[in-house]
């Protein structure tokens, strides 16, 4: 996080604290590299939904909906940015999924999905993919309950489960210590846990 690309984005960000509507549009072209990585990352949480859907028109889906939140919410800080940026990417994912999946969709009644991935679980920031939720409705209301979420514990849910940071990483980008990081990461265990009455899709 700490090079010229994310100063650069820090300095947009500033212009847009101070009015400057110009720099929203500068702001998404100057990160739409790093976004394409986030999408692509977040993407593979999401791993039925990768028949359908390709990254680029997630992307774009996503920087539309980006874009519309600037003119209402103003980040202070990249994390904030990349923070708001990866819970447009997580709507417009639920979005296409309750889309393809619901009863009448096509995917709802494709049986061939090839779903393969590593195996991992919550406790290793990995989803495992060889374990879905009973519908698509308990798979969608578990990222929806992500963004219900107390400020610190989703930031430290973003950066480990969609943005795949060690959770080193993570703490060197919040300006935490590593305690810190893995009892947030904890604490939004259990209430995503609590939420989904106890059974979270592993």
């Amino acid at each position: 996080m700490a090079d010229d690309n994310t100063t650069q984005l820090q300095q947009l960000l500033d212009c847009i604290q101070r009015g400057d509507e110009a720099a929203r549009d500068a702001l998404i072209r100057h990160s739409c590299d790093r976004l394409l990585r986030l999408t692509r990352k977040m993407l593979r949480n999401f791993p039925r939904l990768r028949r359908w859907e390709q990254t680029d028109d997630v992307l774009q889906n996503a920087m539309l909906r980006l874009h519309r939140s600037l003119g209402e919410v103003r980040p202070g800080s990249v994390p904030e940015y990349l923070g708001l940026a990866a819970t447009q990417i997580r709507r417009s994912l639920i979005d296409l999924a309750r889309h393809h999946f619901r009863v009448k969709g096509d995917a709802a009644h494709h049986h061939t999905d090839d779903v393969r991935c590593e195996r991992g679980n919550l406790v290793q920031n990995q989803p495992d993919c060889s374990s879905e939720p009973r519908s698509i409705e308990q798979w969608s209301d578990f990222h929806e309950h992500i963004e219900c979420l107390p400020t610190q514990e989703r930031e430290v849910f973003n950066l480990l489960w969609y943005q795949g940071l060690e959770q080193i990483e993570a703490a060197r980008v919040l300006g935490v210590d590593t305690r810190t990081i893995r009892r947030r990461w904890r604490s939004a265990r259990m209430m995503i846990a609590e939420a989904m009455g106890g059974q979270p899709p592993e």
